[in-house]
């Protein structure tokens, strides 16, 4: 043992003798390297010194300019800094500092300066050259539509001084644009040509030379490391880089680094998520392989679940702790979730988010900050303290509006939800911007709520809601094509109208503008109908209260749908004209995204030889007053193009006078007499005189029946809209509707049905036939040719954007869809239905409009059809705005 001892310690004591001979000899070439850069210092300056000791001074007799340039020689001599008469010394920093002037300027490509003396005088020589300016540029490598856009955004202007500088900047910019895009092994180079000829300007040609390559892909992402959540999970987290899967559409498989790096970050927080606190990226590398493709290999470190547990509030006295606790909505020993955490802290990307931060906000708390604090981590269980200073509350100093230019300030100051005086609340705000959206007014991508001068002290915060006008008014041209035939519409909708105005000259821009209210004139027409109608609507009756009054005018023409050929037999017509009065106030009650609606509504309709299985007086009248309520709730956010979020239904009910309780008419004697009259028509014995009775007689009792029309018909429409990820937006929608009579013996009118199929165009006729879309279709091919009195229809949508600009928006969509019409509730079965599906785009430009087209798949067979199923279907929506 003492002998192991004595060992250890030599050893000891001769790795002391090693550290100390090592540190020795560092310290000694330490100071040897400084002794030389002390001397290399010393010498400089002594040299700099020599120099400076050694310059003359001289007087400057002459200056004279030389070499290639199109700059006056005053004004280089002038710029220099250099003058004749001025005392410089030589050697000295004069001439240098004029060198470096003039290469500041960056507009000279050469630049020297000679010297001659004579005794005490000095004549100066400044030669220099111009930079060349860019004559021509041609761009190889990309398409001809893409040339401009390069040339814009690297300013590669005719004209501009090409520099080094500008090359390289201009490389460096192409290549990282098309790594950005997947183009991985992007090269780019530049070649200028002199230009040889006359101006003494010095030119250049500019061959600019793009070598995208192939897109690289992402042929595999493997992870190392990870027991906890596999490979796939993993690489689901990871929202923009994705391998090779020819199935998916949305998410292409190529390699981006700057969204890479970032879906790294989602990697962690997905670990987060599940309780994984301490998880890390450990290294990742990119292999390229031999079919040009790359792969990813990730190596991670999971690091050990983790748990909450003791939560504390610290700071609040505005709410208790068991109140903010069911916000939070977290409890000990659940498994740690940072994310979600953070979320129910504050979520920045939901502004009506359930956070604690939104509950501070939307009551007064303006200046309020909400911090998790972890206090302790011991055995994986992590306690928090949730630091909250409140602040003081805050409230409305001015409220303010800009850039409404057409629109007059009390229209937008009437939507307004928050006032001055009123205490700040986020949640007034986020649906004062909701509520300038639905407007259509402005452009929805564009409002911004700026928050100004807070004052913590004061409690007193200024906002301005900053608007850009977007077309209103609209010069119609529609028109939808779906296997029925064309649908157009030509009129003139003014949605921002100002009637008060409509005789002053001075207000005609082209049209009396700013008030908000609605003026339409329209004329519609197809095969089956043409419709003339003026509407007027004023959204605030009073100017006090979002109270809307509506009028409309209409004259119509109907066309009888004829099943078998599905053409319009213009024989057989009726005209309809119509007056609607209506008013609509918005309610309190359950919430103010409800509103209420009412109007009455008369129709007469004057027959020509119009005879029907139901319908069968074909020279005639017939009359229509009714009295139409709905109950309608619309969230929708924000952009009526392309809403992101909410919700919007309706249900309404429409009813005639019930005249069978007062008029004295027996109809159960007049439907017995028909049905005998029906049994004549239908015998093959029956005579023709016999005929002709029955069938005159029918017509008179069917005058009868529907001189005043009676019935009643409840409505129901839903859509929903939520966010799937960013951008990406569902839309289920469901539709009902049934159309019945208060005295069966009377029966149900021919009037006021559901037409099936097709584009939808032409909407609610004042006949009240309403044209239901089912696209992958014909026009109206799903309903007899006298409707249905019963449909429903059900619909999931898929809405992408491609741009939401101001100038356009445009979104993608695929669609499926079903639904049916039904004549009677013995018929009705809700899943006994033509189904579709397809997919298309919308285009909506302030200069034209909506524009979309859809490609429609009927997958059933039309009735009277004997295929299997229909097929594509091509639907077209044209529109026109100003």
């Amino acid at each position: 043992m003492n002998r192991l001892l004595n060992i250890k310690k030599e050893n000891d004591d001769l790795g002391k003798q090693v550290n100390n001979s090592a540190k020795s000899l560092y310290l000694s070439a330490y100071k040897k390297a400084c002794a030389i850069v002390l001397v290399f210092i010393a010498s400089f300056n002594c040299l700099q010194a020599q120099n400076i000791s050694n310059s003359k001074k001289y007087t400057i007799g002459g200056i004279t300019v030389s070499g290639n340039t199109t700059f006056s020689d005053q004004t280089i001599i002038s710029y220099s800094r250099l003058r004749e008469g001025k005392e410089i010394s030589v050697p000295g920093e004069d001439i240098a500092f004029a060198i470096k002037k003039l290469w500041d300027s960056k507009l000279f490509s050469d630049i020297e300066i000679y010297r001659v003396f004579e005794g005490d005088t000095v004549y100066l020589e400044i030669r220099l050259s111009d930079l060349p300016q860019l004559n021509e540029i041609k761009v190889n490598g990309v398409k001809k539509g893409k040339i401009e856009g390069i040339i814009k955004d690297n300013k590669l202007n005719k004209g501009v001084k090409v520099t080094e500088n500008l090359i390289k900047t201009t490389e460096n910019f192409l290549e990282t644009k098309y790594k950005k895009e997947g183009f991985l092994n992007t090269k780019v180079h530049i070649n200028t040509i002199e230009v040889k000829d006359s101006i003494k300007t010095p030119r250049v040609n500019m061959v600019l030379n793009i070598d995208k390559g192939e897109k690289v892909k992402i042929k595999d992402i493997v992870f190392n490391g990870n027991t906890v959540l596999n490979n796939k999970k993993l690489r689901k987290a990871m929202k923009s880089t994705k391998k090779i899967n020819r199935l998916r559409i949305l998410k292409r498989s190529k390699y981006v680094d700057s969204a890479y790096q970032a879906d790294l970050g989602h990697v962690i927080d997905k670990y987060k998520e599940n309780g994984y606190r301490d998880a890390r990226i450990i290294s990742d590398s990119l292999i390229i392989n031999n079919d040009k493709t790359i792969s990813l290999k990730i190596d991670v470190n999971e690091g050990n679940l983790y748990t909450f547990g003791d939560i504390k509030f610290i700071g609040n006295t505005v709410y208790s702790d068991q109140f903010l606790n069911r916000i939070l909505r977290i409890k000990k020993g659940d498994t740690y979730n940072g994310v979600l955490l953070e979320k129910r802290i504050e979520d920045p990307s939901k502004p009506d988010a359930i956070d604690i931060k939104n509950q501070y906000q939307n009551n007064g708390y303006l200046f309020s900050d909400v911090n998790p604090v972890e206090v302790s981590a011991d055995n994986n269980v992590i306690d928090l303290e949730i630091r909250i200073i409140e602040g003081k509350p805050a409230y409305f100093n001015n409220i303010s509006v800009s850039g409404n230019d057409k629109t007059n300030d009390h229209v937008i100051y009437r939507e307004l939800r928050t006032r001055p005086g009123q205490l700040y609340s986020k949640a007034n705000v986020v649906r004062t911007i909701r509520e300038l959206g639905q407007l259509g007014f402005f452009d929805a991508q564009e409002l911004t709520p700026d928050i100004q001068n807070p004052n913590p002290n004061e409690g007193t915060v200024d906002i301005e809601y900053k608007v850009k006008e977007a077309g209103s008014s609209q010069i119609e041209l529609q028109g939808g094509y779906g296997g029925g035939g064309f649908i157009g519409t030509l009129g003139l909708s003014f949605n921002n109208f100002a009637i008060k105005d409509i005789f002053n000259k001075k207000a005609y821009k082209p049209i009396p503008m700013g008030d908000g209210q609605k003026l339409a004139l329209r004329l519609q027409a197809s095969r089956f109908y043409q419709t003339y109608s003026f509407s007027f609507s004023e959204p605030w009756l009073g100017g006090k209260r979002p109270v809307q009054f509506s009028a409309s005018i209409s004259h119509t023409k109907q066309f009888l749908y004829d099943f078998i050929t599905r053409k319009a037999d213009k024989s057989r017509r009726f005209n309809i004209t119509g007056v609607t009065l209506g008013l609509a106030k918005r309610l309190s009650v359950p919430d103010d995204y409800f509103t209420l609606s009412q109007a009455i509504s008369f129709q007469h309709y004057d027959l020509q030889n119009y005879n029907t299985g139901l319908f069968t007086f074909g020279n005639g009248s017939s009359k229509n007053l009714s009295y139409t309520v709905g109950l309608s709730r619309n969230n929708t956010r924000i952009d009526p193009i392309f809403p992101t979020g909410g919700s919007s239904f309706a249900v309404t009910a429409k009813l005639s006078i019930p005249y069978s309780l007062f008029n004295n008419v027996d109809y159960a004697a007049l439907k017995s007499e028909r049905d005998e009259k029906q049994e004549i028509l239908s015998n093959p014995n029956s005579s023709n005189a016999d005929r002709t009775d029955a069938s005159n007689r029918i017509g008179e009792i069917d005058q009868e029946r529907y001189n005043w029309l009676e019935f009643y018909k409840i409505s129901f429409k839903g859509d929903w809209y939520t966010q799937l990820v960013k951008n990406l937006v569902l839309k289920p929608s469901i539709e009902f509707g049934f159309l019945g009579a208060y005295n069966n013996d009377r029966g149900v009118i021919p009037f006021e049905r559901y037409f099936l199929g097709g584009d939808g165009l032409g909407g609610y006729s004042l006949d009240g036939r309403e044209t239901i879309a089912l696209r992958g279709y014909p026009n109206q091919s799903l309903s007899n040719q006298d409707g249905g009195t019963i449909y429903n229809k059900f619909s999931l949508e898929l809405r992408y954007p491609i741009t939401l600009g101001a100038s356009a928006k445009i979104y993608g969509l695929t669609f499926i869809e079903g639904g049916a019409s039904y004549n009677s509730f013995r018929d009705y079965n809700p899943f006994n239905i033509k189904r579709s599906a397809g997919l298309g785009v919308r285009i909506f430009m302030p200069a034209f409009g909506l524009l979309g087209i859809d490609f429609g798949h009927g997958f059933d067979t039309i009735p009277g059809d004997t295929g299997t199923k229909h097929g594509w279907e091509t639907h077209f929506i044209i529109g026109q705005q100003f």
